[in-house]
Parts: structure tokens; C-alpha cells; sequence
């Protein structure tokens, strides 16, 4: 398989993995496109086997990642998803190595995962597998794994604002995503404000625009969160069923 790079001039004509036919995700699948076209110039990159699946990834200079980190010279993983039958054939591995190799002169890579694997979030085995260790955390569950090129280099942290790990709203239901997914646009504002309404609960959204934006998150993550009461609920995109069970619990 050919790897093969996104950029201004080729991203009208190569698709962009995660939302290949999901024609429910067809405006945020645009706007994913026009979110990464405005990252391009900022260093930004999008990496991914030229097949029809979900084989990629992406990632940016820490000095341009909108993610809550404090650091420097350090590349950041945004994304990164190998699936289906594209798994337990070293194309991860392949993915991880380019941008190692982008990374260059730069003292290593970091990336947000967890204590587990979570949808939309890398695989924390897989890093943990390729060398990288948890240098940082942040409650309730998130992890800062990193590779060190330079072993004289400091490591990133997590901003202390992101260490919260509630947010600041305790009224119902508080929302935070960024176009820098295609599917959070269709989830948040149309399936989510859908549950709120439906079940007379107060919803506010807040919708990540820029680096600004992201790096008063109160949790390291920028794609979606979905927060009950100033709790944090969930990363998916499919919320309604994680606040269910706290909303309409079972009797007992």
C-alpha cells in the first residue's frame, strides 16, 4: 500500500478515512476538510494508506497543537486510527514511523490517550508497545504518553487548567467539540441537542474554534466531551447512552 499525504492541492479528490460513506456526517465531513486546509499552513499533517479505509494519521507541532499542553520541540498525535482488516499488519507501526521521521530534529512525539482504550482516542498498548511512556496525567482518566528523540529534552505537561477534569458549567448538559472530527458536528448538534430538548435538560454547547479555544479545555481533549452536572460522561459521540444511565437510572 502506498502512503500518501493530504494537503491543499489533493484534499478535494482523497477522502478522508473516518467518514467515507456516512452520509449523516456529510456537513462536518466538509467541515473537517476546511478546518484541516486553515491547520496546513500551521504545519499540520494528515497521513494515510491510499486504500478505502480507516488507515491514518495526524498530527502537529506542539507550538501549533490547540490541545492543553505546556512544551516545546515536541511533535502532538491528534489522531491516529488503523481498523478493520487494515489491523495486525504493521500498518500502525508504518504510520507511527512517518511521523517520527517528520518529527525530525525535534525531541520526540507525544500523544493524549488513556487508561484503557477508548473510542477516538489512541491506542494506549499500542504506544506503550512502540516505546512511549505515561509522563503526564489528568483526571479523571486521561494519560500523556511520550517518546523522547533527545534524551536531554523536558517532556510536555498537561496545562494545570486542564487538570480540572470537571467543567466550570453544573447545569445539565455541557458540550465541547471541534471540527477536527467530521462526525462531532451531526452528533453534537443535531443527535445531542435532540436528547436535551427531548428530555427537558438544559444543553449548553461550546464549540472549539481555535488553539485559544482548546487550550481552555478543562480536560486534555479537544475532539468531543460531553459533561452531566460538571461531570465528565463521555469522549463518544453517541452521549445519549452514557447519560441514561445517569439521568434515567434503573430502579433497584
Amino acid at each position: 500500500m502506498r502512503m500518501l499525504k493530504l494537503t491543499e492541492h489533493n484534499i478535494e479528490d482523497q477522502h478522508l478515512c473516518c467518514a467515507i460513506s456516512d452520509k449523516k456526517c456529510r456537513d462536518g465531513y466538509a467541515k473537517k476538510q476546511t478546518w484541516l486546509k486553515s491547520e496546513f499552513k500551521n504545519g499540520y499533517t494528515f497521513q494515510k494508506f491510499d486504500v478505502r479505509g480507516k488507515v491514518f494519521i495526524e498530527y502537529v507541532p506542539i507550538e501549533h497543537s490547540w490541545l492543553p499542553l505546556q512544551g516545546s520541540n515536541f511533535m502532538v498525535i491528534n489522531c491516529f486510527w488503523v481498523s478493520g482488516k487494515f489491523k495486525g499488519e504493521g500498518n500502525g507501526k508504518k504510520l507511527l514511523q512517518q511521523c517520527m521521521k517528520d518529527a525530525g530534529n525535534m525531541d520526540g512525539v507525544v500523544a493524549i490517550s488513556s487508561d484503557k482504550k477508548r473510542p477516538f482516542m489512541s491506542d494506549p498498548d499500542f504506544l506503550k508497545h512502540q516505546g512511549f511512556e505515561i509522563i503526564d496525567e489528568a483526571p479523571p482518566f486521561s494519560k500523556l504518553w511520550g517518546l523522547k528523540t533527545n534524551p536531554e529534552s523536558r517532556y510536555p505537561t498537561i496545562m494545570k487548567s486542564a487538570k480540572s477534569g470537571v467543567c466550570p458549567d453544573n447545569n445539565g448538559i455541557t458540550a465541547y467539540y471541534s471540527n477536527s472530527c467530521p462526525f462531532t458536528d451531526y452528533y453534537t448538534n443535531q443527535l445531542l441537542r435532540d436528547y436535551a430538548e427531548n428530555n427537558d435538560i438544559p444543553l449548553t454547547i461550546h464549540h472549539i474554534k481555535s488553539k485559544k479555544d482548546g487550550r481552555k479545555m478543562p480536560i486534555p481533549w479537544i475532539i468531543n466531551s460531553v459533561f452531566y452536572k460538571g461531570q465528565l460522561v463521555t469522549l463518544e459521540m453517541k452521549a445519549e447512552r452514557h447519560l441514561d444511565k445517569l439521568i434515567h437510572p434503573d430502579p433497584q
